[in-house]
C-alpha cells in the first residue's frame, strides 16, 4: 500500500511550535509519509536559525531560501517571488500527496501558490480570522481560497471561512493548535526554568513580544517606545522579552530590545527565540503577558493570566476575558496595567475560559488528513450562502 505523503511547511518559530504535534501525529501513523520544507525565517542567522531546532525532532526533506536581508516591501516581494520558484521545484521532486499550511505569513503564500499551480490539495490551518492591523489579513483569506480542506480554532471562524465561498462539507472547527502544547509538553518547574533562562525571576514577572503592525500609521519606534515607558514604572517587575519576527520594521523593535536590555540587564533578558517549552513554561510564572502576539489571545488565557493587548494588530480576534486592550500610546497602557494588577480583576482570572477550546485538534487533524478524498478534491465550486428575505 502506498503511504500518503503530507508536507508540512513552517517558516516560523511560532508556527512551528502549533505544528509540531500535528507533525509527531503524523510522523507517528504507518499509513502517512511526512515530509517537511523549512524556509522564511528558520533558516536566517538573524533570526536564531531555527531550523536547528527542528531537526532535533525530525528530518528536513527541504530548506527553501527566501529571506533576502531586507525588510522593505521591495525586498519581501523579491523574497515571495524567489520562494515561489523554490517551492515548485521542491514538489516536483517530492511529489506530496497533500500540502500542510498554517496561518498567514507571506512565505506560506508563496508556499500555496506554487502548490495550487502545481494541483497539489492543500490543507489550511488557521483559517477564517481577522487581523485588521496586519496585511496578513488578506493573505490568510488568499490562502483559504486556494485551500482544498480547512482547520479552524472557532465556530466564527468556521463560518467566515464558510462565508468565504468555501463548502461547509470541508471546514473544521477543531479548536487551537496552541492547546495541545500546554496539555502534552512537561512544563519547567520555576527552578528549572529560571536555571533554562540562567535570569532570577522577581515578586512579578511579565512576558513582552512586539511585532510590528504592518498597516498602522504611527511609527513602530514610538510605539515600542511608548510601551518600554510604561514598563518601566512598575516596581518589583522582571521582564522577559521574546523578539519580533521578520516582518517589515521587525529589526526596529529588536534593536529597541537590545538597547532597554544593556541598560537594565537586572531586571530585563532577551530571547530571538524561547522554543516552545521554556515560552510555554514561561507563561506559568509571569503575571501578564505583554504585546501583540496571537499567543495572549490562544495560549495565555489557559494560564489564567492577564493579557496586554496593545495596538490593532489582532484586532477582529476572538478574545478571552482575560485580555485587556489598550490604544498603543503611554497613558493607555499605563492605565491598562493599573487594571491588570487590580484585585477585581486578578480574582476574575480563575473563571477565565479559553475560547479556543481544550486540546486536540492535532490528532483531530490528522484523521481527517489521513482519510479525506483527494481524487476530486481540486474541483471546488463556490458556496453560497442563502440569505433569507426580509
Amino acid at each position: 500500500m502506498n503511504k500518503r505523503k503530507v508536507c508540512v511547511v513552517t517558516g516560523t518559530r511560532a508556527e512551528y511550535g502549533l505544528l509540531y504535534w500535528l507533525m509527531k501525529e503524523i510522523e507517528a501513523d504507518d499509513e502517512l509519509e511526512l515530509q517537511i520544507i523549512a524556509t522564511g525565517m528558520h533558516l536566517s542567522p538573524e533570526f536564531g536559525l531555527t531550523y536547528k531546532e527542528i531537526e532535533k525532532d525530525f528530518r528536513i526533506d527541504k530548506k527553501i531560501e527566501m529571506l533576502l536581508s531586507s525588510d522593505t516591501s521591495v525586498g519581501i516581494s523579491k523574497s515571495m517571488g524567489l520562494a515561489q520558484i523554490s517551492f515548485a521545484e521542491a514538489y516536483e521532486e517530492l511529489q506530496p500527496d497533500i500540502l500542510v499550511v498554517l496561518g498567514d505569513r507571506y512565505e506560506i503564500f508563496s508556499a500555496v501558490s506554487s502548490a495550487m499551480i502545481a494541483r497539489i490539495p492543500i490543507a489550511h490551518l488557521h483559517g477564517g480570522e481577522t487581523t485588521e492591523g496586519a496585511f496578513d489579513e488578506s493573505i490568510r483569506h488568499s490562502i483559504t481560497k486556494m485551500s482544498h480542506l480547512h482547520f479552524t480554532a472557532t465556530d466564527e471562524y468556521k463560518n467566515r471561512v464558510i462565508q468565504l465561498g468555501e463548502h461547509p462539507n470541508s471546514v473544521y472547527n477543531v479548536g487551537g493548535l496552541g492547546i495541545d502544547n500546554i496539555k502534552k509538553l512537561k512544563l519547567l518547574s520555576r527552578e528549572e526554568f529560571e536555571k533554562s533562562i540562567d535570569f532570577k525571576l522577581n515578586k512579578k514577572n511579565t512576558i513582552v513580544t512586539f511585532h510590528p503592525v504592518t498597516l498602522e500609521n504611527s511609527t513602530v519606534s514610538v510605539q515600542f517606545q511608548n510601551l518600554l515607558d510604561a514598563i518601566d514604572e512598575l516596581e518589583d517587575t522582571n521582564i522577559i522579552f521574546t523578539k519580533a519576527n521578520s516582518d517589515t520594521d521587525g529589526r526596529v523593535v529588536n534593536g529597541m530590545i537590545d538597547d532597554y536590555v544593556r541598560v537594565n540587564g537586572d531586571k530585563s533578558i532577551a530571547f530571538t527565540s524561547l522554543g516552545q517549552l521554556r515560552y510555554l513554561s514561561a507563561l506559568q510564572y509571569v503575571d501578564v503577558m505583554v504585546g501583540n502576539s496571537s499567543s495572549g489571545l490562544i495560549e495565555a488565557p489557559s494560564f489564567k493570566i492577564g493579557t496586554l493587548n496593545i495596538g490593532d494588530r489582532q484586532k477582529g480576534r476572538i478574545m478571552a476575558d482575560s485580555v485587556i486592550n489598550t490604544k498603543p500610546d503611554k497613558q493607555s497602557i499605563r492605565n491598562a496595567f493599573e487594571k491588570m494588577y487590580s484585585q477585581e480583576f486578578i480574582k476574575t482570572l480563575q473563571e477565565v475560559d479559553n475560547p479556543y477550546g481544550n486540546g486536540g485538534a492535532s490528532k483531530k487533524i490528522k484523521n481527517i488528513i489521513k482519510n479525506a478524498k483527494l481524487e476530486n478534491i481540486l474541483k471546488k465550486t463556490f458556496y453560497n450562502i442563502k440569505v433569507e428575505n426580509d
